[in-house]
């Protein structure tokens, strides 16, 4: 007698086991009843390619057929589906150089009836021959030199379709870069030899006359000076045109930020002065001459802070830009007042005239005074800019001091002259959201302050930071940064201390408070240091179209000594959100310190705009 297992007994499965054998089935059923039904709703194309053996060509005509997500429901529409499909694979043929063949539509019998295209791709034609006829008037002997050598057509070369239309539209931009800016190509020939299988292109170019710029001539219902504009020029009257030379001349309107829509244009031949040269065409349509931006930020170290800006454009009609600013934050507070002046003197420099009163209240020191500085940026480079300034502090401060093993307040009243050299490069993709290219700025800061105390000084601060992207669309980012900081000429109790290295807080060393890392008195009070080393490192993950998470460590060291020990390192790390704003991303952050000391606390909050570096 054949026994049924009893399953409540030790040894057996139990009925959750059942359970879960069952389930386990049903859940494998389901998936492969999903792939299935996935491979039969997937994508076909919409005909089968027959003939061709040549394996890139094959992929190349497969890529160019159009997708079906059905097959065909009758003949008729096969057969429809099959003549598309030859006409698609003409296309690919004559761009890959295959002039000579031949391709047939065709279905084949079944349920469903299926469309396919018989190919046979003939010999490859090549580029022989290839020339340049000139339509009336040629130009000068260098021109129809550099114009040949544009082709980039070499004999015994497969004769594609895009090489033949990409060597015409080389030709005419050589020629137009040559001075001739009215080139134009008109119809070509191409000659087919199906005897020599080859292909013979003869280009038709009509150059026109050489042509000589003059001045600029500015259409604008705006505030701008056409005088000014045209000191923005990159020629002189009568130099022979380049449209590179336009093209930059539009590039530096667009660097003042001051214009809604910018037009330059040579032009026309009936335009041209008694000496034959033509003027350059500059459309302007300014922006809105006052605008309003506030922002806003917040950290459970640093508290919260607001910032508004009022900003007026081509008040002096030479594209200026003035903006007075408030700040008044927990640690900060500051009204001031800033003018820029672009292309000052000269193109792609531009001066800067700022000057503030302010007050910092800080842990370590309070701060209250006013400013004033002029800097001047030279943009050496597409992403390269140097900058000189110089500045003048009247302020006072109250610090803490180490005073015979106890800790004693002291106030100083100082002026403070400060000069900068800084130098920075910019490869990054995106301002306020990185994803990927580096970003490197080196400043000098030799500063002389007298008053109460006397001390002259060099501060040297280099920051660095890359992004690397992986993924489809740089889904996922991996950023680092690395700050290095070091004052020579003064000691630690020489440097007041609104002039020295801190670190810790938002942009710095999260986890840690406003100034919470380095050495501190015995009070508790952060002192500051001469030297500096802070690091980062972030993967950012995209997770929606408007989110992303974020997975962060940071570490920094201050010291009052020139060289930072590795007892003087403290590091923090935490999760964040962000959320795309279109122009760029809020981000929200929390922290932990992982070498915690006394005053530090548990976490840290991060809220602002953009990403910490």
């Amino acid at each position: 007698m054949r026994r049924t297992p009893d399953y409540s007994r030790a040894g057996g499965a139990s009925r959750g086991e059942r359970d879960l054998v069952l389930g386990r089935i049903t859940l494998a059923l389901t998936a492969v009843t999903w792939l299935i039904a996935s491979a039969a709703l997937a994508d076909e194309p919409m005909a089968q390619i027959q003939g061709v053996e040549d394996k890139s060509l094959r992929d190349a005509i497969q890529r160019a057929l159009t997708q079906s997500k059905h097959s065909a429901q009758s003949r008729a529409e096969a057969r429809r589906r099959a003549r598309q499909a030859g006409e698609d694979a003409i296309a690919v043929l004559r761009a890959e150089g295959y002039y000579g063949y031949t391709v047939e539509p065709d279905v084949l019998d079944g349920e469903p009836p299926r469309a396919v295209v018989k190919i046979t791709p003939g010999p490859v034609f090549l580029i022989a021959d290839p020339r340049i006829d000139w339509s009336g008037a040629p130009p000068d002997e260098g021109t129809r030199q550099r114009a040949a050598a544009a082709m980039r057509l070499t004999e015994g070369e497969p004769g594609r379709a895009a090489d033949v239309v990409g060597a015409e539209g080389r030709v005419v931009a050589q020629v137009a870069k040559l001075g001739y800016a009215d080139a134009v190509a008109e119809p070509r020939e191409v000659v087919v030899d199906h005897a020599d299988h080859t292909v013979r292109p003869a280009f038709k170019i009509a150059s026109g006359e050489l042509v000589h710029l003059d001045g600029i001539q500015v259409v604008t219902k705006g505030r701008t000076n056409p005088a000014w504009v045209g000191r923005l020029a990159p020629w002189r009257s009568g130099d022979v045109y380049d449209p590179e030379d336009v093209a930059e001349l539009e590039r530096r309107l667009r660097d003042t930020s001051v214009y809604d829509s910018i037009s330059v244009s040579l032009a026309g031949p009936d335009k041209a002065t008694a000496e034959g040269y033509r003027p350059v065409v500059v459309t302007l349509a300014d922006r809105k001459s006052r605008t309003i931006e506030l922002g806003a930020g917040y950290s459970t170290s640093e508290g919260s802070g607001i910032d508004a800006r009022w900003i007026r454009y081509n008040r002096l009609k030479r594209a200026d830009t003035t903006t007075y600013a408030l700040r008044f934050a927990k640690l900060e507070q500051r009204l001031g007042a800033e003018i820029s002046l672009p292309h000052w003197r000269r193109p792609q420099q531009t001066l800067k005239l700022n000057s503030s009163i302010f007050r910092n209240d800080t842990v370590a020191y309070n701060e209250t005074g006013a400013t004033v500085g002029v800097d001047l940026t030279k943009r050496r480079q597409t992403t390269a800019y140097r900058t000189f300034g110089v500045s003048l502090d009247v302020s006072q401060t109250k610090e803490q001091v180490d005073s015979n093993g106890s800790v004693a307040g002291r106030k100083l009243n100082l002026v403070t002259l400060a000069g900068l050299a800084a130098y920075a490069w910019d490869f990054s993709d995106n301002i306020l959201d990185p994803k990927r290219g580096w970003r490197l700025e080196a400043r000098g800061e030799p500063t002389y302050v007298v008053g109460d105390t006397t001390v002259p000084y060099l501060k040297m601060t280099t920051q660095g930071s890359a992004y690397i992207p992986f993924g489809r669309q740089a889904s996922t980012v991996l950023a680092g940064r690395l700050k290095l900081g070091a004052i020579v000429g003064g000691g630690i109790l020489d440097v007041p201390a609104s002039r020295r290295f801190f670190a810790g807080g938002g942009g710095s060393v999260r986890g840690y408070g406003y100034q919470a890392i380095g050495p501190r008195l015995t009070d508790n009070t952060p002192q500051g240091g001469i030297s500096l080393v802070e690091t980062s490192f972030e993967l950012r993950q995209k997770i929606t179209s408007k989110w992303s998470g974020v997975a962060f460590i940071d570490a920094g060291a201050i010291s009052t000594t020139p060289n930072p020990k590795s007892q003087d390192f403290r590091a923090g790390a935490g999760l964040g959100v962000r959320y795309d704003l279109g122009f760029g991303p809020i981000r929200a952050d929390i922290a932990v310190p992982m070498g915690r000391r006394k005053g530090d606390p548990a976490f840290q909050i991060y809220l602002s705009i953009g990403q910490s570096f």
